[in-house]
């Protein structure tokens, strides 16, 4: 038995993990679109207080993903083509992330992470738990570059359709940040056009 957050948790069997990755994978098949609320904050060890911001995630299958932060600031990223394209209160910026594989694999992962298909054990250390309101997988990256700047991650799934409700990223230093998704709405029409910056 271990405790997260509080939340008395138990490690998966052989047999319910099996059954449980079917489950999100099925899902994430399923999903060409997601649109959802979120609530991002992030827990530094020099601050008493955490950083919270508000904003809404649209991902569009394949690999279409904008991250639009409304309250306190303005910012959109959007991770689109091999690019990540920053709109920072108006001032607009590029990066390529083919030439930069540490944020190629980081797009990756938060693409597969709103999917909830990333069960990939070649790259991580996995650890699969059950608790009363559903599942929470551990990552633990094996690339030596990554874990430099993520000590692990952990994803917290709903029990009934095994949607991703919860994203921790735990950096080396034990600072995190934890984003909450709220009001999801899966397949419904999203336009080419939400992803220009």
């Amino acid at each position: 038995m271990f405790a997260f957050n509080g939340m008395a948790q138990t490690k998966l069997t052989a047999s319910e993990q099996t059954e449980f990755k079917t489950k999100v994978e099925n899902t994430a098949k399923s999903t060409q679109t997601i649109v959802s609320d979120f609530t991002q904050t992030k827990h530094l060890s020099v601050l008493d207080n955490v950083i919270s911001s508000e904003g809404k995630l649209v991902y569009k299958a394949p690999n279409l993903v904008k991250w639009e932060y409304v309250k306190p600031y303005q910012n959109i990223a959007i991770f689109k083509d091999d690019q990540l394209l920053v709109n920072n209160e108006g001032k607009k910026d590029k990066i390529d992330l083919s030439s930069n594989k540490i944020f190629k694999s980081l797009n990756t992962l938060i693409v597969n992470s709103i999917k909830g298909d990333m069960f990939d054990e070649t790259q991580f250390d996995l650890a699969y738990f059950k608790f009363e309101e559903g599942y929470l997988v551990t990552f633990v990256p094996k690339d030596k570059r990554m874990k430099k700047f993520i000590a692990s991650f952990e994803l917290k799934f709903s029990k009934s359709d095994a949607e991703v409700k919860e994203v921790k990223l735990i950096e080396p230093n034990n600072d995190y940040t934890l984003i909450t998704f709220a009001n999801r709405k899966i397949n419904t029409p999203v336009s080419e056009n939400a992803f220009i910056n």
